[in-house]
């Protein structure tokens, strides 16, 4: 352990020098991290992102763009060779089709690297040429963030947590069942330990269907080419002894094995070099679930924060003790879901969910925003007459149908705490509102020439998280 932890730090440092020596020699490097909870739209929020860079038509609070500073955009072959780009084009694809349809989601860590060429301001901008700015964009499930929390937490105390948890809901009724009836002290029987992990992944799905975002550990949820393999095949015991050899002893050594091999690698490989971040959130899916999905939701944001190494990149830090996340961006996505009207609710209510994490990173020198977007405009607005009073909706193609509907999702309260005390009190629903939700389907893009596709608010996600840099 003491030698693993030493070559790691020698990899920050290593990694720390050959960045900060790109930056010295005129073309520096922005690594954005992209991470979202469950159905937040991850996939085309980059994919909108790196359209619209490309295009940058409507685009006119990213400054640079305005100002008619970006010489040209264009992808380049990503600098790791061992992650799997994002593909782009085929994403892209999907949303222009005939007919349009929603990307498939990505499952694993992804990269794509966006170039700028970037025209100098200021009062030396007549003497300076245009230089080269590299946007890498690491996109990365947020089920494996929150698997960095596991990091501080032993198989007793992450079991004891879980299983309270299970404890507390009817969809863990079943896996309680079943970790209750077995002898943990008893040898190990692999296909019990098999039985007992596959039960305890259909309720990591079940939970995360009903709204829940403690699905961790998150490859369990998500495993690519772990699936099947001892670090995939734990799950949490009751406590007691744990004589050697028995199926007890065994599920906290694989426990420890997935944090070592498995959380730590993604730790050091991938996450510890961001230095801008984007976390997505459906937070209209959570109000929709209740009080408990949303305080549920809280909680989970609390633990990315929790896992960010917040503050600024000055030049010796960066060098001898690996990237810090200067700005973090909360963007609770599907805007156009609601009129326009009510935006400035759904920012607030972000701005209340992360207000303790968000004091704490910008403590720590990070600036951080909350902001309502919607990566691609699915609808229209429109004003109905309901009870001879105007109500503001939104008009779509449903998913499911394929019909044309008008919807309007209910009132968001002015004050967040309407909504967020309840949560927090433990409330099983809302007792003064119904929140819905409804599934649209892609709108049909005909695109200009120079326009990227049709958006809410993502040219001032990219001007908080890259614009400085421009």
């Amino acid at each position: 352990m003491v030698l693993t932890t030493i070559a790691d730090g020698v990899l920050d440092v290593a990694q720390g020098i050959y960045n900060t020596g790109a930056d010295i020699l005129g073309e520096p490097t922005i690594r954005l991290g992209v991470t979202g909870l469950a159905r937040s739209g991850k996939t085309v929020f980059i994919t909108s992102l790196v359209a619209n860079l490309l295009d940058r038509g409507r685009m006119p609070h990213l400054l640079a763009a305005s100002e008619g500073r970006i010489a040209a955009a264009y992808l380049q072959p990503q600098p790791d060779d061992t992650v799997p780009r994002f593909d782009f084009e085929a994403h892209m694809g999907a949303l222009t089709g005939q007919p349009s349809r929603w990307p498939d989601s990505t499952r694993a860590v992804s990269e794509l690297r966006v170039s700028l060429r970037v025209k100098p301001n200021g009062l030396l901008a007549g003497l300076q040429g245009p230089r080269t700015i590299h946007l890498d964009i690491i996109d990365y499930p947020g089920e494996w963030l929150l698997d960095l929390a596991l990091m501080e937490q032993s198989y007793d105390d992450w079991s004891a947590a879980t299983l309270k948890r299970l404890n507390s809901r009817p969809i863990g009724g079943d896996y309680l069942a079943q970790a209750t009836a077995v002898d943990g002290t008893a040898a190990l029987d692999e296909v019990q330990a098999k039985s007992l992990a596959t039960a305890f992944t259909g309720y990591l799905h079940d939970a995360r269907g009903s709204g829940f975002y403690d699905c961790t550990p998150g490859r369990f949820l998500l495993p690519g080419d772990l699936e099947g393999s001892p670090v995939l095949t734990f799950a949490p015991l009751p406590a007691g002894d744990a004589p050697r050899r028995s199926l007890r002893r065994e599920m906290a050594r694989r426990y420890e094995a997935y944090k070592s091999q498995v959380v730590r690698p993604f730790f050091r490989d991938h996450f510890s070099r961001i230095d801008r971040q984007v976390v997505l959130v459906d937070a209209l899916g959570a109000i929709h679930s209740g009080p408990a999905a949303l305080e549920d939701m809280r909680a989970a944001m609390a633990d990315i924060l929790g896992a960010f190494k917040p503050g600024r990149n000055a030049f010796l830090t960066q060098l001898f003790r690996g990237k810090r996340v200067e700005r973090i961006l909360f963007a609770a996505t599907k805007a156009d879901h609601l009129h326009h009207s009510q935006h400035n609710r759904l920012t607030a209510i972000m701005e209340a969910l992360t207000r303790e994490a968000r004091d704490r990173a910008r403590f720590a020198g990070a600036q951080t925003q909350a902001l309502a977007l919607a990566a691609l405009r699915a609808t229209t607005e429109d004003t109905m007459t309901h009870d001879g009073a105007p109500l503001d909706v939104v008009r779509g193609t449903l998913l499911d149908t394929g019909k044309q509907a008008a919807f309007y999702p209910g009132a968001l309260p002015d004050d967040p705490s309407h909504i967020l005390s309840p949560a927090s009190a433990g409330a099983e629903k809302w007792l003064d509102a119904d929140y819905r939700i409804m599934r649209f389907a892609p709108a049909p893009l005909t695109l200009r020439p120079g326009d990227g596709p049709p958006h809410m608010r993502m040219d001032r996600a990219a001007q908080f998280l890259i614009g400085d840099r421009l």
